[in-house]
């Protein structure tokens, strides 16, 4: 079975699954970097202890608590503030399959959600995320803002685009943005083909290192 978008429902009555919930925690602002590059939106996500870019949030038990129930479970450990996470904050779930056909692991449905929040009351997650959070220097590494600027020399969304993400968590980033209209599918578009061009940039700068490592290791 392929990956496919379900909906709430849908995904709750497939059997034997695993149900993995996060959110994108977002507000606007008006905030100018350096002056006069508006930043116009907060939107956190986490460096995990995997070295991958997510979102927060974690696996929940359905038979033993509703998803928005979980979700706030996790965001207590991860952000150090348990905050309330409602049914209609749900923006997608999606099935998908082991990655291969011999994998004895069950599938997995992951659930998005999105909650629109103040601004100081993204400044206190992130405080807390660091002073309180259990979860803080271990499961997760830290948060971390997506910049969805794009500056002179290329910075911004593009090199953000092209860190390493886990799981699906990079499509349900650009697919929320869109849904929300806080980028224009254009912005996104010229951000995305930058950021294949610094992929490629990234593998031949990767090799090099790799072949300098070979090397070396030859010489001991």
């Amino acid at each position: 079975m392929a990956s496919k978008h379900l909906s709430r429902a849908e995904a709750l009555a497939c059997p034997g699954c695993r149900h993995g919930c996060h959110v994108m925690l977002y507000c606007d602002t008006k905030t100018l970097l350096f002056g006069s590059i508006p930043i116009r939106h907060i939107i956190l996500m986490q460096m995990r202890f995997d070295g991958l870019l997510g979102f927060p949030g974690g696996f929940v038990n359905p038979s033993e608590e509703s998803l928005e129930a979980g979700l706030t479970r996790e965001l207590s450990e991860e952000l150090g503030v348990a905050l309330p996470i409602l049914e209609e904050d749900h923006m997608d779930s999606c099935y998908a399959p082991p990655s291969s056909s011999s994998s004895s692991s069950p599938s997995v449905i992951t659930h998005f959600y999105a909650k629109k929040m103040e601004e100081e009351q993204i400044r206190e997650l992130e405080r807390a995320a660091v002073t309180t959070a259990t979860d803080h220097g271990q499961e997760v590494l830290g948060m971390v803002r997506v910049p969805l600027y794009t500056m002179e020399d290329g910075g911004g969304l593009a090199p953000f685009l092209s860190h390493s993400f886990v799981g699906n968590a990079r499509s349900q980033l650009t697919d929320t943005l869109l849904r929300l209209h806080l980028i224009t599918p254009e912005e996104l578009q010229k951000a995305v083909a930058c950021s294949l061009t610094i992929q490629a940039r990234a593998a031949e700068e990767l090799r090099a290192a790799l072949e300098s490592a070979e090397e070396r290791r030859m010489l001991l």
